[in-house]
């Protein structure tokens, strides 16, 4: 089969059942930016990702089988963690989606770390990151872009007690260091490249904006934790 042909094969295969799993699990009421349309984006960046390999700077392609299921799963222990524990929570939880079908954990170990160490940040720490890891990385930070990405972010750093005053500061960072690494892996005449630099633009301008007005706010200093 083509890459095409394993992808189109993967999610015929895997889809319907992860995300029927990914909905008996999640509390998608507790974290909605987390939720099943969260994985299902990370997935169609992913698809994408893997159809443009001839364009990336990475050594190879993972199977879209590994991929799909780290894409579907890498954020379900949000439900029960939404700090840096959630990683560690997923990668259990997908486990036990490759018990209740009958799949072989043995076979699925890098989907496993990838999906335990998606959320590291720190991307100096990639150096040695397999391919499955560095797809799901990027197919996720994709997703903390444009609009969608200005209400993921202020909804899961307001979650982890993260103050209003300083939230666009660390959201500006945060997301700075998620592009930069996503764009070492294009040239920078790459159309993919350009829309998603402008995705990430509307977000840096948002909260660019966001950090000027908030200085002449005055929050109530009881009701958030001091990060």
């Amino acid at each position: 089969m083509n890459l095409t042909e394993k992808i189109e094969s993967a999610e015929h295969k895997f889809t319907r059942i992860l995300e029927d799993f990914f909905v008996s699990v999640y509390d998608g009421k507790r974290v909605p930016s987390h939720g099943l349309d969260h994985h299902r984006r990370v997935w169609q960046y992913a698809r994408e990702l893997l159809l443009l390999h001839d364009s990336l700077n990475i050594s190879s392609t993972p199977e879209p089988s590994d991929l799909i299921i780290a894409c579907y799963l890498h954020d379900i222990g949000m439900s029960a963690d939404h700090g840096p524990k959630h990683g560690k929570i997923s990668r259990e939880t997908a486990l036990r989606f490759l018990k209740d079908y009958h799949l072989n954990p043995g076979a699925f170990t890098g989907v496993l770390e990838a999906i335990e160490n998606h959320d590291r940040k720190d991307y100096s720490e990639q150096a040695g990151a397999t391919p499955l890891l560095i797809y799901l990385s990027l197919a996720d930070d994709l997703d903390a872009f444009g609009y969608t990405g200005v209400y993921r972010y202020a909804e899961i750093y307001l979650l982890r007690g993260i103050h209003p005053a300083v939230i666009g500061l660390k959201i500006r960072e945060n997301a700075a260091k998620r592009f930069d690494h996503f764009s070492k892996y294009f040239s920078e005449e790459n159309p993919f490249l350009i829309h998603h630099k402008k995705e990430y633009q509307i977000l840096d301008n948002f909260f660019s904006h966001y950090n000027i007005q908030v200085q002449n706010y005055a929050f109530d200093e009881n009701e958030y934790c001091n990060d």
